[in-house]
């Protein structure tokens, strides 16, 4: 069985494997699809936290994980902090820290999350919007990382380039670029620094694990 991963734009993802799919921070979506078993919400800034999107990816039964101070936006969600685990349609999603380090978008109090999941036997980890944070050299074996590069908000290239090696990643994905902070110079930049293979995707690209 194969995990194919889709690059919506920004921070957004989709990801569909064995049974099941899933939406990493759907926002600014062409279209409905209502085809989500799983809708991952990092933190409620609106660029990752939007009813709109996650209604239009929502079917009866999708299961919404976000942060216990946005989880009560949503229909039929649970709440999450960091090291909490949940599994749905076979989907393990294991919440991990985010935060920034020496500036306040994101602060480690308000318990934001980026998560690890394993699906179909892959482990994909999605920061969510953080600095290079120490928890990041303790999630072991993860065959694609998903990183922010952008700056100002979370980390820059280099920074994300030196959390693929603290992570010990199989590859990586690079977002939080093309719409409101960083660039395709960053996306690649960061692809030229890192250690491991680097996916630089234009929106609505995939690569199949």
């Amino acid at each position: 069985m194969s995990v194919q991963i889709t690059w919506i734009a920004h921070a957004s993802f989709r990801i569909a494997g064995g049974q099941a799919v899933v939406y990493i921070d759907p926002w600014q979506l062409p279209q409905r699809s209502e085809d989500a078993h799983l809708v991952l919400v990092s933190h409620g800034h609106y660029d990752h936290c939007s009813s709109e999107d996650v209604g239009k990816v929502a079917a009866a039964g999708t299961v919404v994980l976000a942060p216990a101070d946005t989880a009560g936006t949503f229909a039929n969600a649970r709440a999450l902090a960091p090291g909490d685990t949940e599994t749905v349609a076979g989907v393990t999603v294991q919440a991990a820290a985010a935060y920034n380090i020496g500036k306040a978008f994101h602060p480690k109090a308000n318990n934001w999350i980026g998560a690890v999941m394993t699906i179909d036997g892959k482990r994909i980890y999605y920061a969510g919007d953080t600095d290079r944070i120490p928890e990041m050299g303790q999630l072991g074996d993860i065959d694609l990382a998903l990183l922010p590069v952008g700056g100002t908000y979370t980390m820059d290239a280099d920074e994300a380039a030196a959390a693929c090696a603290d992570i010990g990643c199989a590859a990586a994905i690079p977002y939080h670029w093309g719409e409101i902070i960083g660039s395709v110079a960053d996306a690649r930049k960061f692809a030229d620094a890192a250690a491991c293979p680097v996916h630089v995707l234009q929106p609505g690209e995939s690569i199949t694990l």
